[in-house]
């Protein structure tokens, strides 16, 4: 039997209940060919599913240069994802972590973004960067190795303020750019790793129909809104970001981690 696929995820704050955590783990696990540990870093563990890891959330030793530099950015707790970069942070952990934020849903195979070109950090090129012909990756999902990768905190913890400022507060500008310095970057391929907003309902299509699922999509990202309930309802927040109700989204969101775990996890 193959070791398993490691995922991680942070959760702090209340702006995410366990569901999504949990929804994430089914959305995991029912999209890999191989066993799969999960992990969550967190401060609140009510709620998650009893198969999910806990890693405590830490203070860390560098946190008040690091919040300085990010209040004068203002961004704070934007870095907090760094925490999951520590070497040794699992003592027995083995091999490469994929990681997600809590605003995506999973919709195809990760069994290619976890195996992309071995040895490099990958995400995939942030829209609004591309556009403006910047190369920083974005956040959403990022695949590394905590001990080939060290330099990721390592660099952080030894010069919090000069890090985050020159990242100007964005722990994915921090994140892509460490990697490219260290000649280790891979773009996730764009068509793998879609936005719900741009690539799924792109004004002024939104207002004429619901949104479409693209064909190669294995990740929808859900950042800024509108977020998941929303868009499974219809969402009319702003004049370009309204949304149509998504039955696709409320199938591989909610129903499917609901067979799979019982409603009382999803």
């Amino acid at each position: 039997m193959s070791d398993p696929v490691n995922i991680m995820c942070i959760k702090w704050g209340t702006l995410f209940g366990p569901e999504y955590v949990n929804r994430l783990y089914s959305g995991v696990r029912r999209n890999m060919s191989r066993p799969v540990r999960f992990f969550c870093m967190t401060e609140e563990t009510d709620g998650l599913h009893p198969d999910i890891e806990v890693l405590p959330l830490p203070i860390e030793p560098f946190l008040e240069p690091m919040n300085a530099a990010l209040a004068v950015a203002n961004r704070q707790g934007a870095m907090r994802k760094v925490s999951l970069f520590k070497p040794d942070l699992v003592p027995d952990l083995k091999g490469p972590v994929l990681g997600f934020d809590l605003d995506v849903v999973i919709t195809g195979s990760l069994d290619e973004i976890h195996d992309l070109k071995p040895g490099t950090i990958a995400m995939r090129h942030d829209w609004v960067e591309a556009r403006k012909g910047r190369p920083t990756g974005h956040g959403s999902v990022f695949r590394f190795d905590p001990q080939a990768h060290p330099f990721l905190y390592n660099d952080l913890a030894a010069n919090p303020y000069d890090e985050v400022e020159k990242a100007r507060g964005s722990e994915q500008r921090y994140t892509s750019h460490k990697a490219m310095d260290n000649n280790v970057f891979t773009y996730i391929p764009g068509d793998w790793v879609v936005s719900f907003k741009y690539d799924c309902n792109p004004f002024p299509m939104n207002y004429l129909r619901p949104a479409s699922l693209p064909a190669a999509a294995k990740v929808v990202c859900f950042h800024g809104r509108p977020k998941m309930p929303e868009a499974i309802e219809g969402y009319s927040g702003s004049f370009i970001r309204r949304a149509k109700p998504c039955d696709w989204l409320q199938d591989h969101w909610v129903d499917r981690a609901r067979a799979d775990l019982g409603p009382d996890w999803a």
